[in-house]
């Protein structure tokens, strides 16, 4: 790529975000576009019957973009963030913080000591090249001492790296043992989940079972159980109701709209409506009625799955059942803790176990397919950035030259943007896949499709695009000089400097104020007010953060970010200002835009906390690979006990932190108990958790009749 590429790709970005950035400041002030930008503050609202958003009258100043959100969203303190929006959406926010300190110090490093010494390197001569390659490890010649001040700022990184992690693992577990100490009432904390449960030889029944079990075994702290039941034909009775009633109520608020136009000639479409009124309420009568007897006991038996919630009298009755095997064989009786009841799939829970590991097994080569066949457009995708081959590959590309400054926008702006589209819409692929998997709660399954998205993107935008960028072009020359492979591997390493700057600059400046414009919902609400939902009660734009897709993303830049501190440090201070952009954004979408739709209380971080360690990982093995080819083997191998500390705290720190991530811990929950008996309120906290797993089509049915006042509500 040539600087007049990277040139183009970086005003490009810029000004697109600008621009987008000034848009959004303007359409937020609007209060048509509330129910978009306020979601989640009015969705707070109308839970807590308060007033809702005000807008200043109509004035200039709506219509002046302002950049007064950015500061205010950076000046959040973070225990306001904990406990207003929950442990999970700081954790997004303490990614964001992490990467900032880490990169601003590696760009002191690397700006103040390692470009200059790269670019007065021994092999330089008197006239630069422009290229990014004059300021990378590329331009010092094999087998100088300087190499030696690159290994030294390997060690001193590395282990800034690795003090900031264990530091952050430390503060998340503290955060996240206070955050469960104020959720103490969480029903999910008295509950268990209880999977393939035998048949009661005696009376033929699940639930029987589970009760004969548990009062048996766990006779002074087990409470009440809740058995599952395959309910979809409740659920689809409930749902055609629900429809129903909507019909009723809309064609109520038609009549009186006609009624109050005082038109005689209306008086035929009047009676017309209300015979349409009272055939649907007959009809809403007599699925009510069919779903009351389907509600009764002896009809539910006949429906029993071998899956049921166990409520405990105390917190550690149900940590110890969740932590315990129950059965000689491994695959009955088996527990889990209970995710809370807000985040469950209640339609996978009727999947049995023997069929969830043949689910899983699926997603997994589902989403390794889609990893192979999404090698094509990033090939593709680097065919364009290589313009001289493109050139060699599709002669018609030539014509490209004609037009001053097009080539430049091409090669540098192009693919970067090319690569955003295609990989937009991966995450929300893998989430499809994975809702098939069978997983109980909406939680786990986006906790794995973020695991798989970032080895995703690992595999095919970084790896790939590195093979299929640099390497493979190199080796073409190597094999006619092989004495030169080392030094065309070296370059190739460093040569995607540019490619990768310019997939930061699309996907923060581009990628983040498109994120916060929601210019989909925009459309769509536009056409919405003004085709069939015209007249119609407006409702906010309720979407849960979709942390499967932002933190993939943002530890992946990461990721380059560290493999480059070393190779490039010119791309540092690009991913600083990628970082702030995303902080500020996603600052303001967790404030005004997403409802907290679940809260894992930090299950996230050791993901995260994996993703870069793997990255400080690639950062060492890519040094070492890199001095060796630099003819200097004695950093190389010096650098093997590092690779290897590097390793032993990973597994230190699965030994002291992780444990707590995944399982309540015994002392914690029995002080908590403990409290609560002082206080009285376990045997409240225990009864609210048994009512709480009640699937839904077993709650008492509301829907009512809103026609004349004669006729009494429906059960």
């Amino acid at each position: 790529m040539t600087p007049q590429g990277l040139l183009a790709s970086a005003a490009i970005n810029i000004g697109l975000a600008i621009s987008v950035l000034c848009i959004f400041s303007i359409l937020k002030k609007q209060p048509t576009n509330s129910f978009i930008y306020y979601a989640r503050r009015l969705s707070e609202h109308h839970h807590q019957q308060q007033q809702p958003l005000s807008f200043d009258r109509f004035s200039s100043r709506r219509l002046l973009p302002s950049v007064s959100w950015i500061p205010r969203a950076l000046r959040v303190p973070e225990d306001d963030i904990l406990c207003n929006f929950g442990l999970d959406a700081l954790i997004i926010i303490r990614l964001f913080k992490f990467g900032i300190r880490f990169f601003v110090f590696c760009s002191v490093v690397g700006l103040l000591i390692l470009v200059p010494l790269n670019y007065f390197s021994e092999s330089s001569q008197s006239n630069h090249s422009h290229y990014m390659n004059s300021f990378t490890i590329s331009n010092i010649r094999a087998g100088s001492n300087r190499l030696w001040v690159h290994f030294s700022c390997l060690w001193l990184i590395s282990f800034y790296g690795l003090y900031m992690l264990y530091k952050e693992y430390k503060v998340i577990l503290v955060r996240r043992i206070l955050w469960l100490q104020k959720l103490k009432d969480r029903p999910d904390q008295f509950t268990v989940l209880v999977r393939e449960i035998p048949l009661c030889p005696e009376h033929k029944s699940y639930g029987c079972n589970v009760h004969h079990f548990f009062t048996r075994h766990y006779p002074q702290s087990f409470q009440s159980h809740q058995i599952l039941y395959d309910g979809r034909d409740l659920d689809m009775l409930q749902e055609q109701a629900a429809w129903i009633q909507r019909k009723i109520q809309q064609l109520q608020e038609k009549s009186m709209r006609k009624k109050y136009s005082r038109n005689a000639s209306l008086t035929e479409p009047l009676t017309r409506d209300a015979s349409k009124i009272t055939s649907l309420e007959e009809k809403l009568r007599r699925i009510c009625g069919i779903i009351c007897g389907m509600q009764h006991e002896t009809v539910l038996q006949k429906m029993e799955l071998p899956t049921a919630f166990v409520t405990f009298k105390s917190r550690i009755g149900a940590a110890l059942a969740a932590q315990s095997q129950q059965h000689p064989h491994p695959f009955l009786w088996m527990t889990e803790e209970a995710p809370e009841p807000r985040d469950l799939l209640w339609k996978n829970l009727s999947t049995p176990s023997r069929r969830l590991l043949l689910y899983k097994i699926g997603f997994f080569l589902a989403a390794t397919l889609l990893t192979i066949f999404f090698a094509v457009p990033v090939a593709a995708v680097q065919g364009i950035a290589k313009f001289e081959k493109l050139k060699k590959w599709f002669p018609p590309a030539m014509a490209i030259q004609l037009i001053p400054g097009l080539s430049s926008v091409v090669t540098g702006y192009l693919p970067s943007v090319i690569l955003n589209g295609f990989i937009y819409i991966v995450p929300y692929s893998i989430l499809g896949m994975a809702h098939l998997a069978g997983y109980p709660s909406r939680s786990q399954t986006e906790i794995k499709v973020c695991n798989m998205v970032f080895y995703f993107l690992v595999g095919n935008v970084f790896f790939l695009s590195l093979l299929s960028g640099s390497l493979l072009d190199e080796l073409g020359a190597s094999f006619s000089h092989p004495g030169d492979f080392p030094s065309h591997l070296a370059h190739a390493v460093a040569a995607q400097a540019d490619f990768f700057t310019t997939y930061i600059l699309s996907d923060g400046l581009s990628g983040f104020s498109l994120e916060i414009l929601q210019a989909g919902l925009l459309v769509w609400d536009a056409f919405k007010r003004h085709t069939f939902g015209r007249g119609k009660k407006r409702s906010p734009y309720l979407y849960s953060l979709p942390y499967f897709r932002v933190i993939p993303f943002v530890c992946l830049c990461l990721l380059i970010g560290m493999v480059y501190a070393l190779v490039s440090p010119l791309l540092l201070p690009f991913l600083v200002g990628y970082l702030y952009l995303g902080y500020a954004v996603y600052m303001n979408q967790i404030e005004d835009v997403y409802p907290t739709v679940y809260e894992t209380c930090g299950q996230y971080w050791p993901y995260v906390h994996s993703y870069i360690l793997f990255a400080l990982t690639l950062m060492q093995i890519t040094m070492i690979g890199l001095f060796g080819l630099k003819s200097k083997p004695g950093a190389s191998i010096a650098t093997l006990p590092l690779l290897v500390f590097t390793f032993l705290f990973n597994e230190y720190c699965k030994l002291r932190f992780l444990p707590s991530f995944s399982q309540h811990t015994i002392q914690i929950v029995k002080e908590e108990d403990e409290n609560d008996e002082k206080e009285n309120n376990l045997d409240i906290n225990s009864r609210n958790a048994a009512d709480a797993y009640r699937p839904p089509f077993l709650r008492p049915i509301s829907f009512v009749e809103q026609g004349s006042s004669s006729n009494p509500g429906l059960v």
